[in-house]
Parts: structure tokens; sequence; C-alpha cells
């Protein structure tokens, strides 16, 4: 008689979505860790045909600080905070996240490094009191041309949930905003600076940036190097921009903002990361290069969700539908496998013997791909 023992976990009739193809079948989780996959069985839970994915693994969320500072000196609770973004990301199917925080703020910014480190704190406490519900990681975005960027690295480098640093240079001119036009509207509009105001915002961004990028990104990427951090470039526009990550030892490219540079990126190895709203939306909000066209040049090898949690999966179902030479199932690589790799953490990331038994159960309706049920480490969650 096929049984289930107590603690197994069997999920029947679904459309499983494998590294490399898609397949009618069923299930068996047992501690945690996935130990058959075959035929459609009688027993499990049945899934009604719908598709069975792998978790998501998101590298680059900024979601958490709208919770904690949802409005400019408004502060919530951090704790409340973790939990509300927590149950989102689970919610948008993500069962690994890495949780951006700043390092190296401008001066418009109201919070500091010390809330950076509530926040960081916030996160240890819900992991070490088995209260959330996806697994948390910390991605320490650092501003660069920040004066207090390599002091507040310093303060959170070593806590064991960074396992991720990305260097960033949002001074006007370049990268991200390599178009005056482009920073101009974005500012203005995010601080309702007058034309002079914002001119002297720029002169003080780029001096700031002449003073502080280089020797800010060589200490940090060194310091990385010695804690076995990923190191991630953020923005980069040019060849020299990849030249100069490449020696600083980089290995994800995050939003290249042009084709010159994704080109570069893959030439030199980094695994190149665009962000699903760009792909939803049908390009990037401050005219930069589209990830769908990266991915039809074959040069997108990860998705991140940015500012939209349920951008992650919305972008990869949007990409096997719409691109050509791009299947379902090298679709969710792109935000389950990749990332996975990229982040070091070999145990998940793809439905397999041996993985971690982390899944979603999606219904497609209307073209929008519904989260249904979540599970992480064959524990439902959602």
């Amino acid at each position: 008689m096929n049984t289930i023992a107590l603690g197994e976990l069997v999920l029947t009739n679904a459309r499983m979505v494998l590294a490399n193809e898609v397949v009618e079948g069923s299930l068996r989780v047992d501690g945690g860790i996935i130990t058959d996959i075959g035929a459609p069985s009688r027993m499990g839970t049945d899934l009604d045909g719908d598709y069975l994915i792998p978790g998501l693994v998101e590298l680059h969320t900024d979601h958490l600080e709208t919770h904690y500072a949802p409005r400019p000196r408004v502060r919530w609770n951090p704790v409340a905070a973790v939990q509300a973004h927590d149950a989102q990301i689970a919610a948008s199917g993500i069962t690994t996240v890495f949780d951006a925080i700043r390092v190296g703020l401008d001066e418009h910014s109201d919070m500091g490094a010390t809330e950076m480190q509530t926040l960081a704190n916030a996160i240890a406490a819900g992991t070490k009191a088995g209260r959330l519900r996806a697994e948390h990681h910390i991605h320490l975005r650092c501003e660069v041309s920040a004066p207090d960027c390599l002091e507040s690295f310093l303060m959170l480098k070593d806590d064991p949930q960074v396992r991720l640093a990305s260097l960033m240079d949002h001074a006007p001119g370049q990268r991200q905003f390599a178009s005056m036009d482009a920073y101009k509207t974005y500012y203005q509009g995010k601080l309702k600076m007058s034309d002079a105001a914002l001119e002297d915002f720029t002169q003080r961004r780029n001096a700031e940036s002449v003073a502080y990028a280089g020797p800010h990104r060589r200490a940090i990427a060194a310091a990385c190097h010695d804690l076995g951090i990923v190191l991630a470039s953020h923005d980069d526009a040019t060849r020299d921009h990849v030249e100069e990550a490449v020696a600083l030892g980089t290995e994800v490219a995050e939003f290249p903002t042009t084709m010159e540079a994704a080109r570069a990126s893959r030439q030199a190895g980094m695994a190149i990361l665009m962000g699903g709203p760009n792909v939803v939306r049908g390009g990037s909000h401050s005219g930069n290069v589209s990830a769908r066209a990266l991915a039809e040049a074959d040069l997108l090898d990860i998705l991140s969700s940015d500012y939209i949690p349920f951008s992650m999966l919305q972008s990869a179902f949007s990409l096997a539908d719409n691109v050509e030479g791009i299947s379902l199932s090298r679709a969710i690589q792109l935000v389950t496998k990749r990332p996975a790799e990229a982040a070091g953490l070999a145990d998940r990331g793809e439905i397999a013997v041996g993985k971690r038994a982390d899944f979603v159960h999606v219904r497609v309706e209307d073209g929008i791909p519904i989260v249904l049920t979540v599970w992480r480490q064959g524990r439902r969650v959602i």
C-alpha cells in the first residue's frame, strides 16, 4: 500500500517546472528535502494540473525600508515592519530573500546607519524566533560616493546575515542617470527641489563622488573578499565601469544600463541581474536599456523584484510568453536556480531529488501567475 508517513509531503497532479523541462507528475518530500519525483500518484495533495515551481530566490529588494519608513520622518515598529515585509515577500512566491539595507546616505535621507542596524537586528530576531515565512539574508547597498559609506559598512559587515554587497554611485551624469534630464525629472519629482536647489545638490554630489567613490569601492571590495561576501556592481554603463568592477573581483552585474555594459559583463563572466519591473513595464523607468532586450540578446541571468515583490514571478512568466527562445523552464531559472547559484546557495532553486523542498503552487489566470500556496523546506508558509 502506498502511504504517506508522518512528516512527509506528497504533491501530485502538478505541472512541475524542472530545470530544463516541464513534466506532469508528483513529488515526495521528507525532512524538508525532495526525495522522489515521479508519475502522478493517488496519494497526496492534488494541485489540479497547476504549475509547481521552485521557491523564488530574491537577491535585491528595496522593499523592507518602505515598511519601516513609509513616509518622511515616520517610523514603524521594526519588528512589525519586518513581519509585514516578510508576509508580502512570501505571498509573492519568494522563499529566500536578500533584504537590501543602505549604507551611505545623502543629505536628503532622514535615516542613518543606526537605523539600518535596527532593521538588521529585527530580521535576526524574526529568524531566531522562527516567525518569518521566507529565509532572510542581508544585501548591503553601498552608496560609495556618500561620505559615511565606509563607516556605515564597517558597522554591519560582520553580521552573519550579510552575504551580498553592491557598490553603487548615484551621482548625477553617470550610470543610472547618465542623462541629466532623467536625473532632474526623478529628483525634482521626488524631492520637490527648485532648479537652483537641484544645481547646488548636483554639484555637491559630484564633488563627493570624486572624493569618496574610488577609495570606498576598493576598501569595501577588499573587506567583502576577506569575509566571503558576494560582490555586485550596480548600474554599470560603460566598458570602463565593467573593467573597474572586474578588477575589484565582482561576480554579479546589477542593472547594467546599456547594451555595451551588459555585453562586457557577460564577457567578464559576471552574472547579469535586471529588475522584474523593467520586464513587466516594457522598459526602464530611467530610460536605460530594456531587460527584455537583454533577454532577447541572451544577456540576462537573474531577475530581481527591485521595488515590486510580485514582479519577479510576473516577469518570468512574461518572458516565457513573449520572448522567442525562452521556455518557461529557462525563465523560471532566472528567479530560482540562477540567483541561488550566484549567492552560493547550491541546496535550492531547483525541483530535483536532494534539493530543498521550497515550492510555489501557481495558477495562471488571464496571463497573470497567481500564487496559491508556498512551502519552505516542506512546510507550508502561505
